[in-house]
């Protein structure tokens, strides 16, 4: 075998949405923070995500992240999240993953029945709580970064859909909440390409005329998640269809957007604090969230949001770069 670059990854699946968690290969990323080396990697290294993420080594849903030492005395390591979309401040499944792979691969003293690991993401300190049984994680809990709605009841005008009526709420990524019901589509797998065109054209909506940009940090801006309630969903029991740039599904049930998605009921005076949200994604997998905490994030109210969910590992691998590939940082297609 001839190649210049080798990573090495421990894949995963979080309730069935990918993780390829990077072990080696992508050396220490500069920055004084996470955040700091997010903004070098998408400026300097972003072909190491698209060789990683993108086909023929990854394909149009593929997620992963990148382990790095931490930039803080309080973490255990540092993580940078990488998907098809980009690399996202924070990722609640890839969390998930990580932590089981960090778990059964022994890369962190394993404590039974509950191993914490303090993560360092490009959004803040994230906590997460893994129940271990003979060595095996049978449960992740992650404490999220702070949680809050930006808006609700804001209209976008579309041509295909009319004017559509909207919350935005912000889990670690923004996220735009509709109800298929509003549209006249059905929650049902056999109409995902209009579930698929109705969140995208949401999204571009959005981004046109309404622009959400975080209130402490102008860095993390744009909708480029659109969450779509089922009919029947409320503060106990929520289905979606998660629609992400450039256009593919979350096959998890989303744990920025549960994060996000809590946020809203909370503001609407719905779901109160210590009080379990089971999340169900379009594939029927679910997270339980929690919000156990109010706070606030640049002066407006925020919560502090947990979520609970599982993951496995489905292989190891290490991924070559032969000089002569015709597709040494992949396609999308």
């Amino acid at each position: 075998m001839r190649s210049d670059r080798v990573f090495h990854a421990v894949d995963s699946h979080t309730e069935g949405m990918p993780t390829r968690v990077i072990t080696g290969g992508a050396g220490v990323i500069p920055g004084a923070t996470m955040f700091d080396r997010r903004r070098y990697f998408i400026e300097h290294l972003d072909h190491i995500r698209r060789f990683l993420v993108t086909e023929p080594r990854g394909h149009s849903a593929m997620s992963g992240a990148i382990l790095q030492p931490p930039t803080r005395p309080d973490a255990d390591w540092g993580v940078l999240f990488i998907e098809v979309s980009g690399c996202l401040p924070m990722c609640g499944h890839g969390t998930i993953g990580v932590a089981t792979v960090l778990v059964e691969t022994g890369m962190v003293a394993v404590e039974e029945p509950v191993t914490t690991i303090r993560l360092d993401t490009p959004a803040g300190l994230v906590v997460v709580e893994v129940a271990v049984e003979a060595g095996a994680a049978r449960g992740v809990t992650l404490r999220n970064v702070p949680a809050f709605t930006l808006a609700l009841d804001r209209t976008v005008q579309t041509a295909s859909f009319g004017d559509i009526r909207y919350d935005l709420a912000f889990g670690g990524n923004f996220y735009a909440i509709a109800d298929l019901g509003d549209l006249g589509i059905p929650f049902d797998r056999a109409h995902k390409n209009r579930v698929m065109d109705a969140g995208m054209t949401i999204m571009a909506a959005i981004n046109e005329q309404d622009r959400p940009v975080h209130p402490g940090n102008p860095e993390i801006s744009g909708c480029r998640h659109v969450y779509l309630a089922a009919p029947g969903s409320d503060a106990t029991h929520s289905r979606h269809a998660m629609v992400i740039h450039p256009g593919w599904f979350d096959r998890s049930p989303c744990g920025t957007g549960t994060s996000a998605r809590m946020a809203q009921l909370h503001t609407r005076g719905l779901l109160p604090l210590h009080t379990d949200f089971r999340n169900e994604s379009f594939i029927g997998t679910h997270f339980t969230g929690r919000l156990v905490e109010e706070t606030t994030v640049g002066g407006l109210p925020a919560v502090v949001p947990t979520v609970t969910g599982r993951a496995w590992i489905t292989g190891t691998a290490q991924y070559l770069r032969d000089p002569d590939d015709p597709f040494p940082e992949g396609f999308e297609l």
